[in-house]
């Protein structure tokens, strides 16, 4: 069998939706995309110095402003991402925080979606972190 790739892989990440599921909201169910792999490792809502955002929301938008700022570095935009992981130490918090977190999500990387996961973990390495998210983006050769 042959897979045939969608033409819009020519302009990057293209989000795969079988025919006939409802629509993901906030993520895509899968990414196809050709070129160079960027990954980031786990990030989190601290900034260049290590100091902690205090509170939920303020660290998802400081995590997702400092994995821009790596893909920025690897020659990519939001847009190239593919795939988020998210790592947080209360799904409760991650819920109740929700519509500030697609606030803060679509003002850092715009209303680009790519496959997603959500994990509670007991803890994090650093002790002041609520999320941690790992990011995968692929760039165009």
């Amino acid at each position: 069998m042959t897979l045939k790739l969608p033409e819009a892989l020519m302009d990057g990440p293209v989000a795969l939706q079988p025919q006939g599921w409802k629509e993901p909201k906030g993520y895509s169910n899968g990414m196809m995309a050709e070129g160079r792999l960027l990954m980031t490792g786990g990030v989190v809502g601290w900034d260049k110095d290590e100091r902690f955002a205090e509170g939920f929301v303020p660290q998802v938008a400081q995590t997702l402003l400092n994995i821009r700022d790596i893909l920025a570095v690897g020659g990519a935009e939001p847009r190239h991402l593919i795939r988020l992981t998210w790592y947080v130490t209360s799904i409760e918090t991650y819920l109740a925080e929700l519509k500030g977190v697609g606030r803060v999500y679509r003002e850092v990387l715009g209303r680009n979606f790519p496959a997603m996961a959500l994990v509670q973990v007991v803890r994090l390495v650093e002790p002041k972190a609520l999320v941690e998210i790992e990011a995968t983006a692929v760039i165009k050769i």
